[in-house]
């Protein structure tokens, strides 16, 4: 389903960034591209106002006309609401006579959209229906009586539901979404989008002091996974020692990251896996042991850029979104979800793994930390690289886990998008 009555697109001026990327190309990450905020002013005309699709919401979030959900796009507050017609729009939540938010709460249900400042009133569609005082009091002042509401109203963004998530562009240039995504990529949502009806379960959501690219970088990095993680590695959830797939797709700023829950055992790999605990017991062995379903123990998900990832860990569904919040902290919000058909059982198992993620989940925890770490040292040292050669120095897919290649190909791209 798309939506394309809206506004024109956002013009875009272009931002100049005085920086020399490493000689050595796709393979070294400068750490200036997490601090400079000339360089997160480009990223978020570039990449979030630019041609790329952007993840909102769930159609499930928003069941009844009226029903909203706030949400960002980059650092541009958008609103998602179901309209009088039953259909989603995606509108801009700032008003046409001086810029305030229209909305402030994250989710709610609604007539009509209505300014604090000064009143003026939106419909379900961000048309202007309601100007106080227009005709002024007393028989003075008021607007122009050539002033015409039906060009004041609130922009509408190019909107498509695939599957029931809902993705949003600011863009009349940006292509469709298939062609956006890519076979790859599209494959994974629709593997765990099938068209069914879905359940919201519920959502987390944490402020990381660390660039948003970080995360971006987290989600891509499989190497990691093996060495941090000690519940995904002592119980299976994520090894080296399974079989994997890391898939670079689009030009590099998509990806696929795929693993098999093969349970706990003991390898010629663990040796390096120095946070492996083969003596570690967990008594409600149910945490990390999932229901056999659509996946078959394939775990891992997508990666849509800017700032999505949608994905399954056990028996938990959930997207992940990423909001820039400057250049040295972001904030990140899980939703978790299911199907209207799930039986109360697998939405019980749904509930209960979806604590190995979150801000205190049993894994997603060790990543917070991480960040804010290296953050900190990449602002200390402005001017240091990382290396990123694990796997090679290439661009090709990968069938192992031991790879950074998925971040190789994303600053591949990113240098040739942001002209570095």
């Amino acid at each position: 389903m798309m939506c394309e009555e809206h506004s024109p697109s956002v013009k875009q001026h272009p931002i100049q960034i005085n920086r020399q990327w490493p000689e050595e190309g796709f393979t070294r990450i400068p750490a200036w591209v997490y601090t400079d905020p000339e360089v997160y002013r480009k990223e978020m005309e570039v990449f979030f106002a630019g041609n790329t699709w952007n993840y909102v919401g769930l159609e499930c979030e928003v069941p009844e006309v009226g029903s909203f959900k706030r949400n960002w796009i980059g650092d541009r507050p958008v609103i998602m609401v179901r309209n009088e017609a039953g259909e989603i729009n995606v509108i801009e939540n700032r008003c046409a006579h001086k810029g305030a938010q229209i909305c402030w709460q994250n989710q709610g249900k609604v007539e009509d959209f209505t300014c604090p400042y000064h009143q003026w009133n939106y419909d379900l569609d961000g048309n202007l229906r309601g100007v106080p005082f227009r005709r002024g009091a007393l028989g003075k002042g008021g607007m122009p009586r050539d002033f015409d509401p039906k060009k004041f109203g609130i922009n509408k963004l190019r909107t498509v539901n695939r599957g029931g998530s809902i993705w949003a562009t600011f863009s009349d240039d940006t292509p469709s979404f298939e062609e956006f995504c890519g076979e790859d990529v599209l494959a994974e949502i629709d593997h765990m989008l099938p068209g069914k009806k879905l359940k919201l379960l519920g959502y987390s959501r944490q402020l990381i002091p660390s660039n948003w690219k970080m995360y971006l970088e987290n989600l891509k990095d499989p190497y990691h996974a093996t060495l941090l993680h000690t519940f995904y590695i002592t119980f299976g959830l994520w090894r080296a020692d399974s079989k994997s797939e890391c898939i670079p797709a689009g030009r590099g700023e998509h990806s696929v990251m795929v693993s098999h829950n093969e349970g706990k055992k003991v390898t010629e790999a663990t040796a390096e896996m120095k946070r492996f605990r083969h003596d570690l017991q967990i008594l409600d062995s149910e945490t990390v042991t999932p229901r056999a379903e659509f996946n078959r123990g394939r775990v891992g998900g997508a990666w849509v850029f800017p700032a999505a990832q949608f994905g399954i860990q056990a028996n938990s569904l959930k997207s992940r979104h990423v909001i820039p919040r400057g250049p040295n902290a972001h904030e990140l919000i899980f939703t978790y979800y299911g199907y209207e058909d799930d039986d109360e059982e697998m939405t019980r198992l749904r509930l209960k793994h979806a604590n190995l993620l979150g801000p205190a989940g049993f894994v997603s925890m060790d990543d917070s930390e991480m960040l804010k770490q290296v953050q900190s040292g990449v602002t200390g040292y402005p001017d240091s690289l990382g290396i990123v050669e694990m796997g090679g120095k290439d661009l090709e897919p990968a069938d192992y886990m031991v790879s950074e290649v998925l971040i190789r190909s994303f600053y591949n791209y990113y240098r040739e998008a942001m002209g570095l």
